[in-house]
């Protein structure tokens, strides 16, 4: 594991988040069965440990085998004592499931598409009927790595342009897969009173040089967790390995993933 720069936020800030963090996940999931699509990271891991208090809380991880989400997520629910499953993902597997998501949700993207895998996976085999997801927090915290080193103005731009991208679009296709199984995805990062908390404290409250998600991190070491506050970010398409294995199934057919894509949804749409 490597270590990443420390920051350390101040404190009333850190417990205003957990606070609304808390509050929410509370509300969520208090005596209820629950499934966390968990890849073993910050976002999912401070979502989990507060899960843990009040519900029955089973940890799902779809992926390719050997992938990095699979590792980190098997290793992290054995530090947190929690239940574990693997989804297993492969080429074979995705190119029965890739139509089916397109057919779905409509979602053509290639993006969208290979970072959404691992969600649908587990909306479609967990056993719960209510899933919780760390969407939400790179955009909220400063998570993606274009993020580093711009100024507070471009930040501002992008973070506004990036949070109607994810509710208008990323969140449309979320809530078509949810009810084509049967799910409920629950999203505490985005509940209003984490939001309200996160704009009252401003762009430089959340952004710290090219240190990200400086905040989270000083949370996830508040809870205890500081495996979490310590763990490299990857995208999701790349920590799952989804990514490679839509090359894979690209190169097969002589296309390339966007090719490959439009091709079945010419089929489907």
């Amino acid at each position: 594991m490597h270590a990443v720069s420390v920051h350390v936020t101040n404190e009333s800030t850190v417990n205003k988040l957990v606070y609304s963090l808390e509050a929410s996940v509370k509300e969520a999931v208090s005596g209820k069965k629950v499934a966390i699509a968990f890849s073993g990271g910050l976002d999912s891991g401070i979502i989990t440990v507060l899960c843990k208090k009040y519900g029955d809380v089973m940890l799902y991880t779809a992926g390719i085998k050997d992938a990095y989400d699979v590792r980190a997520a098997e290793e992290m629910a054995g530090i947190l004592g929690l239940p574990w499953k693997h989804l297993e993902i492969s080429d074979d597997i995705l190119e029965k499931e890739l139509p089916e998501m397109i057919r779905i949700t409509g979602t053509v993207n290639p993006i969208t598409l290979s970072f959404e895998v691992p969600l649908y996976f587990v909306l479609k085999h967990s056993d719960e009927d209510i899933i919780l997801s760390g969407q939400g927090a790179d955009e909220l915290f400063a998570g993606y790595s274009k993020y580093v080193g711009m100024s507070k103005e471009q930040f501002a731009d992008i973070v506004k342009d990036d949070m109607a991208q994810l509710l208008n679009v990323t969140m449309e296709h979320e809530r078509k897969t949810a009810e084509q199984f049967g799910k409920t995805v629950v999203c505490p990062y985005l509940d209003g009173r984490v939001v309200s908390f996160v704009n009252s404290i401003g762009i430089s409250g959340v952004s710290e040089g090219d240190i990200r998600k400086p905040l989270l991190r000083d949370a996830a070491r508040s809870l205890g967790q500081p495996e979490l506050a310590e763990r490299p970010k990857k995208a999701a398409q790349y920590g799952s390995g989804t990514m490679i294995a839509l090359r894979s199934m690209a190169k097969r057919r002589k296309m390339t993933v966007r090719e490959m894509i439009t091709d079945m949804a010419g089929g489907i749409l």
